[in-house]
């Protein structure tokens, strides 16, 4: 009897590693829920965790900032300047954990295994752009950490829109296979094509609405990506700030590629430049179109500036 009783004390005390959701307005239980609670039988306490502990002392662990998003925002370009700080331990690839099921069943440790080795010192930041834009991830984030520090990166909803068919396009080419003019994705029936996923992408305020529900916004920096092609120092700081990192990235890493016509790395004496696929020419379109497209998202940018309670240069 009291070996039994001690084992009900020991389930009611016993740490949980994901705290609990803020209340919603639901009656019935969603797939996220159910999946979650899979996830929770399979990791439900803190030293389930295997750590992966290098002889050097350091280890795999959950990431404490994550680079949400936007698609074709510059998120690439982020995540290689913030590893400039040695603070700064970073996953190569994009996880998509919490966006695709099939990963999101592995379980927390499946994505404590996909980190790199980090010190105790040290921030684990992944990156995913299709987070942002996807339903679902908000809850899945919060139900892990509560606590996350989420990065932002946006940048004009129209050229964000061209860079997005401009990446497809592209790959379609290195594949040899035929692709429509992105005329024909943005026209239907004479009118703007709002059903075109690469707008909807766009509609920026839609997604941070879904965000705020879970975070408060000061877990949200929002870096301007249009400046951060310009003038990426200025940026960059603001970011070791909200992760409250000593300022050791500074001017001297940036130097501005005439060539390649963006600015590259320097790290140690090491210059680097991003990818040849990043900073592709957008395709030619018409003025009168890229007008209407601009029309279209004047209200949705006004509305995420409200939201925000910040201005960005947009069209």
């Amino acid at each position: 009897m009291a070996a039994f009783l001690l084992g009900a004390v020991l389930l009611i005390v016993q740490p949980q590693i994901v705290p609990s959701r803020p209340a919603i307005n639901s009656n019935a239980e969603t797939t996220s829920q159910s999946v979650q609670r899979e996830l929770l039988k399979k990791t439900s306490q803190k030293n389930d965790f295997k750590e992966n502990i290098h002889s050097n002392g350091s280890c795999q662990q959950l990431p404490q900032t994550i680079i949400i998003g936007v698609r074709k925002g510059g998120t690439r370009a982020l995540l290689e300047m913030l590893s400039l700080h040695p603070d700064i331990a970073a996953a190569e690839s994009e996880v998509h954990f919490f966006d695709w099921e099939d990963h999101y069943r592995n379980g927390l440790q499946w994505y404590i295994n996909q980190m790199p080795f980090s010190y105790p010192h040290q921030i684990t930041v992944e990156k995913t752009p299709a987070y942002f834009t996807s339903p679902k991830v908000p809850e899945r984030v919060y139900n892990m950490n509560q606590s996350m520090r989420l990065l932002l990166i946006l940048r004009d909803p129209s050229e964000r829109v061209l860079s997005d068919y401009t990446q497809v396009f592209y790959n379609h080419m290195q594949k040899h296979k035929p692709y429509p003019s992105i005329e024909q994705f943005l026209i239907k029936n004479g009118e703007l094509n709002v059903d075109y996923k690469a707008i909807n992408r766009s509609l920026y305020y839609i997604h941070m609405q879904n965000w705020l529900k879970y975070f408060p916004l000061d877990h949200i920096h929002i870096v301007d990506g249009d400046k951060l092609i310009k003038d990426p120092f200025p940026e960059i700081e603001k970011v070791e700030r909200f992760l409250k990192l000593s300022p050791q990235i500074n001017a001297s890493n940036f130097y501005f590629n005439k060539t390649k016509g963006f600015y590259c790395l320097r790290d140690g004496g090491r210059e680097r430049c991003l990818h040849e696929s990043k900073g592709r020419a957008h395709p030619h379109v018409d003025a009168r179109l890229l007008e209407k497209l601009q029309e279209y998202f004047h209200e949705p940018n006004k509305k995420f500036f409200e939201l925000v309670g910040r201005t960005f240069d947009w069209h």
